[in-house]
């Protein structure tokens, strides 16, 4: 083979892999819609007024008998929903590396997904159980489906390409939260102008949410490739056999089973500051929706230019340097947000704002480093676990919570209980040998991790 004809396949190779790479982005501008609008900004304080109206006299609601304080009950959906995540993600991740047929299973959990999301249109009065039950589905479908989406990256980039592909993602899924929340605080300032009530436009937000997931789906379906794999002869019936044999094989890779821990507990304190910020603005803060709107718009401005600034940062100091940081200025941010006085939208947009610069990076910066402990051909059974700790693990935060709030009745205590994972996480990752736990994967070492 000629010196031309090398060059030629391998800038072929080099198009489709990019090509891969920009369908790749999509799915993150597909789904982090749900993330930003339905998860933080609206469902939360929507879900609870439902659940208030739901209440007896003493301010408890009672699904399945069991007596619930309505604040609490949005956060305990949440749990539950990360629960169910817990028994989904494993099986479909070992069915996808055994098949090797992502695609399929990506598209299931992501329309089954964006049809929860549109259906919350229908959640008014006091039909808190439909929103629960709605909430629980689309949460958990996403988690599967991220856990499929998040196991192409080993094959789409190289590794010297993963911590820029990672944060490029998160980019776009944030760039397209923020374009969203723009239109979305629009028809809400003014629904009145559209001949709509409040609660109608939270409900059109809501499920025009679902609609833009399911919508731009269709764009990395079609640009992702399925890889076939040499144990493609298997079903999913063999899940729960094949979920046994990755948890023996994670743990004869400690190293990599060391940086899940840490990751799974840092990790349940962001994922719970996410979907919390918004109530505890509006109940605590007796902050309006227009202005959650517009801060949560300054997070995922601010949170664009810091998954791509965090970026460059890991090839200065490393991945887990740039975490580490990261993490510090999480545990400095959530304690001001305790001192946050009530009523003062500047310092809760001044509290956004630091949200927004750490939270992207941190995120896509902890994909990309795992990627690196991964063992070739065991991108989606490890993913799932990774998945695990990213969504399927974090109800630990959103049940302290909650229980929190119903036990003491305030939401300042509730928040500053979170501290207590970013310090965790921060000395758990800290304590974790990457150089040697990417050697112990089988794969090369980057010069800068």
């Amino acid at each position: 083979m000629g010196t031309d004809t090398v060059r030629e396949q391998a800038a072929d190779e080099a198009a489709e892999r990019r090509r891969e790479q920009r369908g790749w982005y999509v799915y993150d501008w597909a789904c982090s819609v749900y993330s930003t609008s339905v998860l933080t900004v609206f469902l939360g304080p929507y879900l609870t007024s439902v659940a208030k109206a739901a209440a007896d006299a003493d301010g408890f609601v009672h699904p399945l008998g069991i007596p619930l304080r309505a604040g609490s009950f949005f956060a305990y959906c949440v749990s539950a929903s990360v629960i169910l995540s817990i028994f989904v993600m494993p099986l479909a991740g070992a069915a996808a590396d055994r098949t090797g047929r992502k695609k399929p299973l990506l598209a299931v959990a992501a329309y089954l997904g964006a049809a929860a999301t549109a259906g919350m249109f229908f959640l008014d009065g006091d039909r808190y159980l439909l929103g629960g039950l709605l909430l629980i589905v689309a949460n958990a479908s996403l988690a599967v489906s991220m856990v499929l989406y998040n196991s192409y990256l080993p094959q789409i980039a190289p590794p010297e390409e993963r911590d820029a592909v990672s944060s490029r993602g998160w980019a776009f899924g944030y760039a397209s939260g923020a374009l969203v929340l723009v239109a979305n605080l629009i028809l809400y300032t003014a629904h009145d102008t559209f001949g709509v009530s409040e609660a109608m436009a939270v409900r059109i937000c809501l499920a025009s949410a679902g609609i833009w997931w399911g919508a731009f789906t269709l764009i990395p379906l079609k640009r992702l490739r399925d890889r076939r794999t040499t144990s493609s002869s298997g079903t999913s019936t063999h899940g729960w056999r094949q979920l046994a044999a990755t948890v023996r094989d994670i743990r004869r890779q400690p190293l990599t089973l060391a940086f899940l821990l840490a990751y799974l507990v840092y990790n349940d304190g962001i994922q719970t500051v996410i979907s919390q910020a918004s109530v505890y603005g509006s109940e605590e803060l007796g902050l309006d929706q227009s202005t959650l709107i517009v801060a949560v718009l300054l997070v995922q401005v601010l949170a664009v230019a810091g998954a791509l600034g965090m970026g460059r940062l890991a090839r200065t100091y490393g991945a887990k340097r740039t975490i580490l940081g990261s993490l510090v200025a999480w545990t400095v941010t959530l304690g001001a947000g305790y001192f946050l006085p009530a009523g003062a939208p500047v310092w809760f947009f001044v509290l956004a704002a630091g949200i927004g610069l750490v939270l992207g990076g941190s995120q896509a910066l902890s994909r990309s480093l795992f990627s690196h402990l991964v063992p070739p051909g065991k991108e989606a059974e490890y993913f799932s676990a990774y998945e695990m700790s990213d969504r399927g693990m974090s109800w630990l935060g959103p049940l302290l919570f909650g229980l929190t709030y119903q036990l003491t009745g305030s939401y300042r205590d509730a928040i500053i209980s979170l501290v207590a994972f970013f310090v965790l996480g921060f000395v758990l990752l800290a304590r974790v040998p990457v150089r040697q736990a990417v050697r112990d994967a089988g794969n090369p070492v980057p010069d800068r991790i």
